[in-house]
């Protein structure tokens, strides 16, 4: 299951420089704007140390990390949604990503020009969201419309997504994004085919100058997104994109090195990672044996069934039971066998709902 995050924002704010330091990629980025002219993607391992550990005990022939997907849009301006600048055609590219990433310029370089010609990151933020809730309102209207037609003559199915439509439409038409709707589980069901932007999860990313790096809220413009962001319930994070990318091409130790100096605890990657999987509600589970060693990505709250549906369908379909190690017991115990002779494996059913840092082996049968 790799998470796919579609990045977003104006021209100029970073989302190149971010791409390229989550992907170690090579995306074009300069001191011009619509740089980036088409949208790409790049697939990254997950970073997780438990996995090396875990490797370090069973030998495995290979290590699989988790991943995750991300994709550069061009940049968003006014009248995106209507075909102005390049980012219009390339908004289809992000209906299938799980969730969106808001990369907001909180730097100030007069080398480095902006659509708006000063710097504002509230507004440069509401004219993304705007852009999108534009695009969104596209799709429901052309959809209400149809199904206004097919309610009249007595379609049931029909009655009930006129009754939803209107209510998104409603929120889109004062501004706010679909995620602030109150819609039950049909509803829910019922919206998914139409991949709305403004109902995906969003993360916010301030993109602050180096010198900013030990104390992001002394930035007067970064402040200011750290009020809107919790205004809108958003999460934000800090991240200096160009050291980012720097960083992302360097040796370990030199890499090292540098982040000490920039008052760095960990990459930008780690932080990215870690807020993304809270804000999609994610965990990790692993698999250990000869073969491999991996890690899984699940929805926190998954069954043991479900969470062996990830693997392979069958390994859902056939569910048995599931034999459950905690990655502590099985690094102190040193592997299966000590974890099982120690009383730490576990021997659970369907209804077991898999945490975070289990290892498990699944038995099925089809």
């Amino acid at each position: 299951m790799a998470v796919k995050c579609g990045i977003v924002g104006l021209p100029g704010a970073g989302k190149s420089l971010l791409f390229n330091a989550m992907t170690k990629g090579d995306v074009a980025s300069g001191n011009f704007l619509f740089c980036t002219t088409s949208a790409t993607k790049g697939i990254v391992d997950v970073p997780d140390d438990r996995l090396l550990k875990l490797a370090e005990i069973v030998s495995p022939q290979k290590i699989v990390f988790a991943t995750q997907e991300f994709v550069d849009i061009p940049g968003l301006v006014r009248g995106s949604s209507k075909g102005e600048g390049l980012g219009n055609s390339f908004l289809s590219d992000i209906r299938d990503m799980n969730a969106l990433v808001q990369v907001v310029r909180c730097f100030d370089n007069p080398d480095v020009p902006h659509i708006e010609s000063t710097l504002d990151a509230a507004r440069d933020l509401e004219i993304v969201d705007m852009e999108l809730i534009i695009k969104d309102m596209e799709v429901v209207e052309k959809s209400l419309d149809r199904h206004q037609k097919t309610a009249r003559s007595g379609n049931k199915e029909s009655q009930a997504m006129v009754a939803t439509l209107e209510k998104v439409l409603a929120t889109l038409n004062e501004g706010r994004w679909v995620s602030n709707v109150e819609l039950d589980r049909d509803e829910l069901f019922s919206l998914k085919s139409y991949c709305l932007l403004t109902q995906k999860p969003m993360l916010l990313v301030g993109n602050i100058d180096e010198k900013d790096i030990p104390n992001p809220s002394a930035n007067a413009h970064y402040s200011v997104l750290e009020k809107v962001a919790e205004v809108k319930g958003l999460p934000l994070i800090p991240i200096c994109a160009k050291l980012e990318a720097d960083l992302s091409q360097m040796e370990p130790d030199e890499q090292e090195m540098f982040m000490e100096e920039a008052s760095l605890t960990e990459p930008g990657l780690t932080r990215f990672i870690r807020t993304g999987f809270a804000l999609l509600n994610l965990q990790t589970y692993f698999t250990a044996g000869p073969k491999e060693v991996r890690a899984w990505t699940i929805p926190i709250g998954a069954t043991a069934p479900q969470a062996a549906g990830v693997i392979h369908s069958d390994f859902e379909r056939g569910f048995i039971r599931a034999k459950v190690i905690s990655f502590d017991d099985f690094v102190v115990c040193k592997g299966e066998q000590g974890a099982k002779e120690a009383g730490k494996q576990r021997q659970e059913g369907k209804n077991y709902i898999v945490k975070d840092n289990d290892v498990i082996e699944f038995l099925f049968n089809v």
